[in-house]
């Protein structure tokens, strides 16, 4: 099916995509009745399916028992119990595509950088290990997980092993990893293979592995599939430019980006066809100007663009970096607002965001919630006469946050269209495959396209109730359908330790503004 022409999501302020804009905001305190403690040491244990045992995370409880219920050892479910409405407000943990980003950059830069307001999560985790195994010094606060202080290399990164000896790096299912990893060590000198869990090995990397040949990297992925392992010979870039696709993801483009301007010439990057999620693009091309880069660009970032960065342009230290809210993970609470018809405040992003994903709240804004908009927070509830409306909507600048617009539908009066999402495709799971799947069990009628999806609510609204939600390893599909409670039916959640890829607290944040 060829995509269809629909109406775009309204535009977030100038300022929320300026290119020199980055704001970032306070730092995490979850207030909710768990406080999650990381193992001893920093590193993951990894269990069989190739990600961090559940087990190996200690929960401290300071709050009488939760409605929800405890994950059943024997199933390893969690059963979210009928919630009635969310009230609250919730502070946001560090983002995601911001937390790897920032350390990334700190590695590369002249001085030391402290980060604050780190994502505590299995992925910044494998960027932590990573930079550990390449001997680029990282301080841990012992006080704050949340916060390190990184020395940078003043430039590419090198293998401290010798000339013959290959670093081996496991970056499990972390794409803000994989990606920028495998573009920024092919600027500096050394044998690398950079390799992850199954899932990794079928999630596309060839066309930034043609774009770093392009401008003379020694570097290969798996000819095959055009997925990992990256295997890279490097011994540093002398510049050049590359034409490469935006249609698949911008995680392509964003590395090649941070990688160039610790290459040795001028670099510039055009892209081809089409640029997916261009403000993800934007909030890269902002964090490099905190750290003292700018990028020249040519075109409009929604059609080709091109991109430059001169041999003078260098990463030097901001001294100090405090990580914004994750704007994806925002989503969960904003829909359940308007879902319930509770009130809620999410704090860690808002107006001044740099994360294309706070434009989700126009999305619930337009199927009838009230959204209050302020610097650093958003509030969103729903006028009880107000019922949630059905919309047709381009989601490809906010893939992550439509999934939760899928969990929604099931409340509206009328279809819900999800256009423009072919990256579900590529994500942790087959997102496409997954959402029609779960989404059916609740009672929906769904039609699944190439790259978008029509989603008609049960009847009446009535949710199916104890289903059990599979949620393949995904994060995000673990926390967008535990929203299926908000009908008044019990959800059980199939291996919910999944969130620690990205938000560990999730379950106990939602059951501290949960009325049952």
């Amino acid at each position: 099916q060829q995509t269809e022409q629909a109406p775009t999501i309204a535009t977030m302020t100038t300022s929320a995509l300026a290119l020199g804009a980055l704001v970032l905001s306070a730092a995490c305190n979850t207030g909710t009745p768990f406080a999650f403690t990381p193992p001893a040491s920093h590193k993951s244990v990894i269990s069989a399916r190739g990600r961090p045992d559940v087990s190996t995370a200690t929960c401290e409880q300071s709050a009488p028992s939760l409605h929800m219920s405890a994950v059943d050892e024997a199933t390893n479910t969690l059963t979210v119990a009928p919630i009635k409405s969310l009230d609250g407000t919730v502070t946001l943990p560090g983002s995601k595509s911001l937390s790897n980003r920032c350390l990334l950059l700190a590695a590369l830069s002249d001085g030391a950088t402290k980060v604050e307001n780190l994502l505590e999560s299995d992925d910044i985790r494998y960027m932590l290990e990573a930079l550990d195994q390449m001997q680029v010094p990282v301080e841990r606060d012992p006080k704050d997980p949340t916060t390190v202080t990184v020395t940078g290399q003043a430039g590419p990164i090198n293998s401290p092993l010798g000339d013959d000896e290959t670093c081996e790096l496991f970056l499990g299912n972390a794409g803000t990893a994989m990606r920028p990893l495998a573009a920024a060590l092919c600027m500096g000198k050394g044998k690398f293979v950079l390799d992850g869990v199954p899932r990794m090995r079928e999630r596309p990397i060839a066309d930034l592995i043609d774009g770093l040949k392009q401008l003379g990297a020694d570097v290969s992925c798996v000819e095959e599939t055009g997925c990992p392992p990256v295997t890279i010979n490097a011994n540093g870039l002398k510049g050049g430019k590359a034409s490469i696709s935006g249609k698949m993801s911008s995680q392509f483009l964003s590395s090649l980006l941070m990688a160039s301007p610790v290459a040795e010439g001028d670099i510039t990057i055009s892209i081809k066809d089409e640029l997916i999620s261009a403000p993800y693009v934007s909030l890269t091309i902002g964090l490099m100007k905190k750290f003292g880069v700018n990028v020249q660009i040519d075109g409009d970032m929604k059609g080709t663009p091109s991109f430059t960065i001169p041999a003078t342009e260098k990463y030097i230290s901001p001294g100090s970096i405090l990580v914004e809210g994750d704007a994806s993970s925002a989503s969960y609470f904003i829909a359940g607002a308007a879902i319930t018809g509770g009130t809620v405040t999410v704090r860690g992003c808002g107006s001044e965001s740099v994360q294309g994903d706070v434009a989700f709240a126009n999305v619930m804004e337009k199927m009838g919630a009230k959204v209050t908009w302020a610097p650093e927070s958003i509030t969103v509830t729903r006028d009880p006469d107000v019922k949630l409306k059905g919309v047709d909507v381009d989601c490809g600048e906010i893939p992550d946050a439509a999934m939760t617009l899928a969990v929604a539908a099931l409340f509206a009066e009328g279809p819900t269209t999800i256009r423009n999402v072919y990256s579900w495709r590529l994500k942790e799971t087959e997102r496409m495959k997954a959402i029609v799947a779960e989404c059916t069990k609740l009672g929906a009628t769904v039609e699944e396209f190439r790259d978008y999806c029509i989603i008609h609510p049960p009847k009446d609204n009535v949710v199916n109730d104890n289903v059990l939600i599979e949620t393949y390893d995904d994060h995000r599909m673990a926390m967008t359908f535990s929203l299926a409670a908000c009908a008044g039916v019990n959800v059980i959640i199939n291996d919910p330790g999944c969130t620690a890829k990205t938000f560990p607290t999730y379950f106990d944040m939602l059951e501290s503004i949960t009325s049952h």
